[in-house]
């Protein structure tokens, strides 16, 4: 089943981001012009169709559209996408997202996050639930993987 297998691998891709496909995936071209689909890391984003799905979008489509972005990685995930931290003038846009209240943090996969990342992360994520950030002003959000769960997608 290799469609569904993940493969480790460790890199750095730099590249000028063509298209956001929602709140946490990317396509960058890097200087050779291969495109490349970016996962980020350690956050997910609320499904197109759930609310705050188009806000989440535009706000990580605001920080890095047809920007240059350095991608810090160590996997491939089972669609082929590189999965990892992006960056933006050594800001990381991953963290932005949590801290704007567009995105979850994704715990079930925090131990490939540094020990810091994971705690970074997950005081962005209290500190937008605390202030009623984005997703976290509507009356209980449905994380993403549970709203997919439901077979909400379609």
């Amino acid at each position: 089943m290799l469609a569904f297998s993940i493969i480790v691998s460790a890199g750095e891709l730099v590249g000028r981001v063509v298209g956001v496909a929602d709140g946490d995936t990317i396509t960058m071209l890097d200087s050779s012009n291969t495109q490349h689909k970016i996962r980020l890391s350690g956050i997910d984003a609320p499904e197109k169709r759930q609310p705050f799905g188009s806000a989440s979008k535009k706000s990580l489509s605001d920080m890095v559209y047809g920007k240059t972005v350095t991608v810090d990685y160590k996997k491939h995930e089972r669609y082929q996408h590189v999965v990892g931290k992006v960056m933006v003038d050594g800001v990381d846009v991953n963290l932005q997202q949590l801290q704007r209240g567009m995105v979850w943090f994704f715990k079930h996969y925090q131990n490939e996050q540094s020990s810091q990342d994971q705690l970074d992360y997950s005081r962005a994520q209290e500190i937008a639930e605390k202030r009623r950030l984005g997703l976290w002003a509507g009356k209980e959000p449905t994380p993403p993987w549970e709203f997919r769960r439901q077979g909400k997608t379609n």
